[in-house]
């Protein structure tokens, strides 16, 4: 059953203590924008390829023609592909990386999907021109040393999709997983060539210019956010873990301290990508939310033991070097559209919340936030929420309990019994995949619309 902690109380002096300022925000893409300028330059694409098209009934250049139209867009697709993680701050900030990985994994199987579907058309318009069956015809243009190229490109996009499939990705290593999807470069590279030798692209200078220009703005964004900026932020910063804590059970708070942390602009609800430079750790960038705002020079994450990575973590070393790539994220104060505002988190998803919890403006009973948990042992910074909730006059509720207990403190009914004015509110949601979906149903069928629910989930 839902427990709640008494009635918060006012400070020492009889006010509450005033929120965090907030960073100013960045400038941000918005969903709606990414979306419009990736459809528009879809079709700009397709465009191109109509002006050039040459209008025939006859079976050759039917399938010419479709295998021309296929190859641009996954030419495109593979470069929209690769801008999605390039990791630009406005992007990441507008649109929020859990969004963003999803719209690179859907874009993915259509970007495959072209690719495949360009290569049969070709060798199916070349049989068809030559007279020839499709054995023939292969081996034929196998003879041709761009198409071999070509082949090989496409062979290495195939191969990044079949092991980001999601059977497939849980059973190979996730070091293999990342070693094996840096095979896109090679194959956008190898497309690239490719396409300048095609007709569609080596047609016309100005094509060729557009194209080549297009490819180097997505190549430049690449280099900058995901190596320039990690590395300069590195010496600048000089990040070291200066202290390791429990939590919980297995359950940690890592402490870093740097030089102009302020500098980073990260706001709560953001995460960075942590890689700590000790042996079992250093190859791998960790995803991890602050979990306390910026204050003197010190960022701190707090982490659940779930895996080989986040266990080693629990043993690092103060002094341990640390490079932060970030921040990113989109789970921040920018999506508040109404004064109250409710936070809801699920297991260690606490951790962003408990951010926002301090530092989103209002006044009492303006802020709420529920804490889902199995039971009052796996409640992580419990100290550090109800001393918030007493010095802002926030709400703070813990719903205990079972996932498979009879009672559901997440149903619609039981949210509405626990907050009737519940549809009034922002709902800012953190937590497993699975308690995620379920709680965005809930709140809908409660009442909430839908664009009010700010979630980010990291199960990809």
């Amino acid at each position: 059953m839902p427990t709640t902690p008494p009635r918060p109380t006012s400070g020492r002096r009889g006010r509450p203590r005033a929120a965090t300022p907030v960073p100013v925000p960045p400038i941000r893409v918005t969903p709606t924008a990414l979306r419009t300028g990736t459809i528009g330059g879809a079709v700009a694409v397709t465009g191109l390829w109509a002006v050039q098209a040459e209008p025939s009934a006859r079976l050759d250049v039917l399938f010419a023609t479709g295998a021309h139209l296929s190859g641009l867009l996954a030419g495109y697709g593979i470069l929209v592909m690769l801008f999605l993680m390039a990791r630009v701050p406005a992007v990441e900030h507008g649109v929020g990386a859990d969004r963003l990985a999803r719209r690179h994994a859907l874009g993915g199987r259509y970007v495959l999907s072209l690719c495949l579907g360009h290569a049969l058309l070709a060798l199916c318009g070349y049989a068809a021109h030559a007279d020839t069956d499709l054995l023939n015809a292969t081996l034929d243009l196998l003879g041709y040393p761009g198409l071999v190229l070509a082949v090989i490109g496409t062979s290495l996009i195939a191969a990044v999709g079949v092991t980001s499939a999601r059977a497939m990705r849980r059973r190979i290593p996730h070091e293999t997983w990342q070693a094996v999807h840096l095979l896109t470069y090679l194959g956008a590279a190898l497309a690239f060539v490719h396409q300048l030798a095609g007709p569609d692209v080596a047609g016309s200078v100005l094509t060729v210019w557009a194209w080549s220009m297009l490819h180097a703005t997505v190549g430049v964004l690449l280099v900058w956010y995901r190596i320039v900026v990690p590395v300069r932020q590195a010496l600048k910063h000089s990040l070291r873990v200066i202290d390791v804590r429990d939590e919980g059970p297995g359950v940690v708070s890592v402490v870093m301290q740097g030089i102009g942390l302020d500098e980073l602009r990260a706001e709560p609800g953001q995460f960075f990508r942590w890689r700590f430079l000790r042996r079992g750790l250093w190859r791998t960038a960790l995803p991890f939310s602050l979990s306390a705002p910026v204050r003197d020079d010190t960022l701190r994450i707090t982490v659940k033991a779930i895996g080989d990575h986040t266990r080693r973590v629990r043993r690092l070393k103060r002094g341990t070097r640390v490079l932060a790539t970030g921040p990113f994220g989109a789970l921040t104060a920018h999506r508040r559209t109404k004064r109250k505002v409710l936070l809801l988190a699920g297991g260690v998803g606490i951790t962003p919340m408990r951010a926002l919890f301090e530092t989103l403006p209002g006044g009492p009973g303006d802020i709420t936030l529920l804490y889902r948990a199995g039971s009052a042992e796996q409640l992580v910074l419990r100290g550090e929420l109800e001393e918030i909730a007493r010095s802002r006059g926030a709400g703070l509720h813990y719903l205990l309990g079972p996932s498979d207990a009879s009672f559901d403190p997440l149903a619609p009914q039981a949210l509405r019994n626990l907050m009737p004015d519940l549809a009034e509110h922002d709902v800012y949601l953190c937590g497993p995949p699975g308690m995620a979906a379920s709680a965005t149903a809930a709140l809908v069928r409660a009442g909430v619309p839908e664009e009010r629910i700010h979630a980010e989930c990291f199960s990809f």
